[in-house]
């Protein structure tokens, strides 16, 4: 079997206020493979939607590039932002050597509720996906549970919205599911009524233009 290990670890600013939480990048980016516009930093697969998304959203200009530049820039935009990235997945097995999260076996999770822990100001995860099995916030389930701990519901439509008091401090920390930005899930966005609605009144909106509004508010708070 392929043990598909994160390759990064991860990244938080000083101050950082928000954590962008997945699972882990394609197997490609462990073995160092990477294809033409892939960057060598978290999300930088050239078939993933989350920089081309930030880049439209927050007006970055960003370069899709496998370069130091590239990389420089993602960094750059995070610490200014306060926005850090820490995956849930450190170690899964594949027998399949593919990106998809289901293939995941014998997971091995970081530990996210001890990494708040450790950065007092973090209060809010952005997870980059929902519910689904194998999926950011799945995992994170997981982990609570370990802890004896539940998530609350605050809002129960796409993007859901949970929250908890976090362990040995006041800190109640916020979770928001967003719709994954990946092309796989390209037909959820297409079903959502939201979408549809923007849609019909202007055929011209694009499945990333949706999650650039999507996101808008829960990065920009």
């Amino acid at each position: 079997m392929f043990k598909h290990t994160h390759p990064y670890p991860p990244f938080i600013p000083e101050n950082a206020t928000k954590l962008i939480v997945g699972t882990l990048p394609p197997p490609r980016f462990t073995t160092e493979e990477y294809k033409p516009g892939d960057v060598n930093f978290c999300y930088g697969s050239r078939d993933g939607q989350l920089w081309p998304i930030l880049n439209q959203l927050f007006n970055l200009s960003l370069s899709f590039e496998t370069t130091d530049k590239a990389i420089k820039e993602r960094k750059d935009f995070l610490r200014k932002e306060k926005i850090g990235i820490c995956d849930m997945v450190s170690v899964a097995y594949r027998e399949k050597v593919d990106a998809s999260d289901i293939g995941m076996q014998k997971v091995v999770l970081r530990d996210l509720i001890k990494i708040l822990q450790e950065n007092p100001t973090v209060h809010t995860l952005l997870f980059t996906g929902g519910n689904s099995k194998n999926g950011p916030e799945y995992f994170f389930r997981k982990k609570l549970k370990e802890y004896n701990l539940k998530l609350k519901i605050v809002k129960n439509t796409v993007p859901r919205i949970h929250e908890f008091l976090l362990p040995k401090t006041s800190r109640i920390i916020k979770t928001v599911s967003l719709t994954a930005p990946s092309g796989a899930a390209n037909r959820a966005v297409g079903s959502l009524q939201e979408y549809k609605k923007m849609k019909a009144e202007n055929p011209s909106i694009t499945t990333i233009d949706f999650r650039v509004w999507q996101y808008d508010p829960h990065f920009k708070k």
